[in-house]
């Protein structure tokens, strides 16, 4: 897999800057395309974070897809325990497959879960992208065992087969905004990905429209358990996977 072979030949596809003899930043602006987008886009992400009242560059991200609404969320935080703050929105611009995990190769779903960018890739086909580390330990446990798929990736472009492209300019914002929290120490920036807002009131419609599929509809349940922590506490919970695939969550707030 092209991955593997980028994973060994560039140190700056990892979110381990201190494994480097460059640091991540510095590796990462060795890319032409990673130097283009820190020059266009740094001031903009420096002027938003001063209106937001958040220390710049940032110390901690969080990423939250909505795939009904077409959205991929940037909330961010100045510690571990500060509460996270919605920063801006992307809008996703080509969607495929419909709600509902992916399960196995070649089902152009988009996944759903609790995940992270455990990847970056400076020379993507599509201009940047963000790896998204599906399948995690819940699909590894709930889609084919055969080949549950993978390669997703947040992108420019407007094209998709299950990733989640937000535009070449989007792209290049959410790219330089990662590489900063990258080189300020956030190895891993958790992407949450959702069939939509878990609202109680999306929820209820959901589960009525598809109650002819109650694995489904549990399955969203237990999306909504984090979501709903997330909406109440603003904190990343302590996230742990049962051998029956459920994701369970522990509140980090004292």
């Amino acid at each position: 897999m092209r991955w593997v072979l980028a994973l060994g030949a560039l140190a700056a596809t990892t979110l381990c800057p201190q494994q480097t003899t460059h640091s991540f930043l510095e590796e990462q602006l060795a890319h032409p395309r990673v130097k283009a987008a820190a020059r266009e886009k740094d001031a903009t992400w420096r002027e938003l974070y001063q209106e937001k009242n958040l220390h710049f560059p940032p110390r901690q991200l969080l990423l939250l897809a909505f795939k009904r609404e077409a959205l991929l969320e940037v909330w961010s935080s100045d510690a571990a325990a500060s509460p996270f703050v919605f920063v801006k929105s992307f809008r996703i611009c080509s969607s495929s497959g419909q709600l509902g995990p992916k399960r196995r190769y070649g089902d152009q779903q988009v996944p759903e879960g609790f995940y992270e960018f455990d990847q970056f890739n400076p020379e993507s086909r599509f201009l940047l992208s963000l790896h998204v580390s599906y399948p995690n330990s819940s699909d590894r446990i709930l889609s084919s065992r055969d080949n549950p798929g993978g390669d997703i990736f947040v992108h420019g472009n407007c094209v998709t087969i299950g990733c989640l492209p937000i535009t070449d300019d989007g792209i290049k914002e959410l790219y330089w905004l990662a590489v900063l929290a990258g080189q300020a120490g956030q190895k891993r920036i958790p992407i949450w990905i959702f069939p939509c807002q878990l609202t109680d009131d999306a929820f209820d419609a959901l589960a009525q429209k598809h109650k002819q599929e109650p694995a489904l509809v549990a399955f969203w349940s237990n999306l909504k358990e984090g979501f709903d922590v997330f909406q109440k506490e603003h904190q990343i919970p302590d996230i742990t996977v049962s051998s029956d695939g459920r994701y369970h969550f522990r509140s980090t707030t004292p």
